[in-house]
């Protein structure tokens, strides 16, 4: 794939649906690319309108299979690739579950595998292609409370930069963004847990979330969205970006 040319290209986001991934998919298509979205459920809203959707669990590999067969008879051969779909939960690791801990390595994990492992059987015969996985930055640090999200995503940081090695000489490139807290319903439902559990205000629980992001600040989906184009666009593979990025005096 050209470099910085996503017109008429066949882009698939999982969890197009909302947030981060329905700004990625808006961007793309902004962009001229043809977007299919994956996820398990419709939009949220009129904006996802124009995009070709379909339904699956992406843990499902059967599922992953027939959504994708009917991705391609819409839009084509998979050309661009964005591993969206996520969950998250916390529990001390003492009450972790094992349906917990199943639930998200499932859907975090194997789901981004399933995905990129399926867009490969186009892209490495074209000898092309873009993937880019949205990990977290939970994925490079640890934090107390959140073993199998971070193990999730520590889990798609390895699986990228191993892809970004195998996938070199096909000319397919592939990149993680590691965003901290985004302005998305999963971070509303973090605000309040937070409240539930400790009866501060929402206020000073979304504080104290931003105040674990570089900057001390809440990123905002458009900014995933643009750093993922910059990673479409370009020909770098193998990059972990952090969001919001740090910034130096």
């Amino acid at each position: 794939m050209a470099s910085a040319d996503v017109r008429k290209r066949h882009a698939l986001v999982t969890g197009g649906n909302r947030g981060i991934g329905l700004a990625v998919a808006a961007a793309l298509a902004g962009a001229g690319a043809r977007v299919s979205v994956v996820s398990r459920s419709g939009f949220a809203h009129e904006s996802g309108a124009g995009f070709f959707h379909a339904t699956a669990d992406i843990s499902d590999e059967a599922q992953i299979a027939a959504a994708f067969a009917a991705c391609r008879k819409a839009n084509g051969p998979v050309e661009i690739l964005v591993n969206n779909s996520g969950i998250a939960q916390s529990a001390p690791l003492a009450r972790t579950t094992t349906q917990m801990w199943d639930r998200i390595i499932a859907t975090n994990l194997t789901g981004t595998f399933l995905c990129t492992r399926e867009a490969l059987a186009d892209m490495i015969p074209a000898k092309r292609g873009r993937i880019v996985n949205v990990a977290s930055i939970a994925g490079l640090y640890g934090a107390p409370y959140i073993g199998a999200y971070a193990a999730s995503k520590h889990g798609v940081v390895g699986l990228t930069r191993s892809l970004a090695e195998e996938l070199r000489e096909f000319g397919i490139t592939a990149n993680a963004l590691c965003p901290g807290y985004v302005e998305t319903d999963m971070m509303q439902q973090a605000i309040t847990n937070i409240v539930k559990h400790t009866g501060v205000t929402p206020e000073a629980a979304r504080a104290q979330l931003a105040q674990t992001n570089p900057g001390g600040r809440i990123v905002h989906v458009d900014e995933v969205a643009a750093a993922a184009m910059a990673l479409i666009e370009g020909d770098a593979t193998g990059e972990c970006v952090v969001l919001p990025a740090e910034t130096t005096a």
